[in-house]
């Protein structure tokens, strides 16, 4: 048995340390905003955070994910830059078929957590990880943007 910090609760899972988080996520704790995409960590479809930081799960064993805090796009809503970047990736319309854009918010609530004033070059960078086969990258961008146009106005 495997004990994981998903979401803010302990969780335990009876799976090999080697499994991928994704599949512990998805078929053991009903999960299912993190996506399969390419099983290579090259797409972004499984991005969640570790420790802050937006890592493939696709790729990362659940050993690697023991005594960290993990979050998934599930609770994004409970936390006040996650439920500000989901709006904004609604008022901008940012989705069409939807499959990525789980990773694609969680890719840009960490880049906003650890840079709230990203300049074009960051976000690029930051998203480089994601691909979106509906190509709303400009759209991405106008999300990201207007958060931390909203960011710099609270300050």
């Amino acid at each position: 048995m495997i004990t994981l910090d998903i979401n803010n609760r302990q969780v335990n899972v009876d799976v090999p340390p080697d499994m991928p988080l994704l599949w512990a996520l998805r078929d053991e704790l009903g999960m299912m905003g993190t996506k399969f995409g390419c099983g290579a960590g090259l797409c972004g479809a499984c991005t969640v955070h570790m420790g802050g930081e937006a890592v493939r799960s696709c790729v990362l064993p659940v050993s690697a994910a023991v005594g960290q805090h993990i979050t998934t796009i599930e609770h994004l809503e409970s936390d006040t830059l996650g439920a500000a970047v989901q709006a904004a990736w609604i008022a901008a319309n940012v989705p069409q078929c939807g499959y990525c854009q789980g990773g694609q918010v969680m890719s840009a609530v960490a880049l906003l957590k650890s840079n709230p004033k990203p300049t074009d070059s960051d976000i690029d960078e930051a998203m480089s990880g994601n691909i979106c086969r509906c190509g709303t990258y400009t759209r991405i961008r106008t999300a990201i943007k207007q958060v931390s146009a909203q960011l710099g106005a609270k300050s």
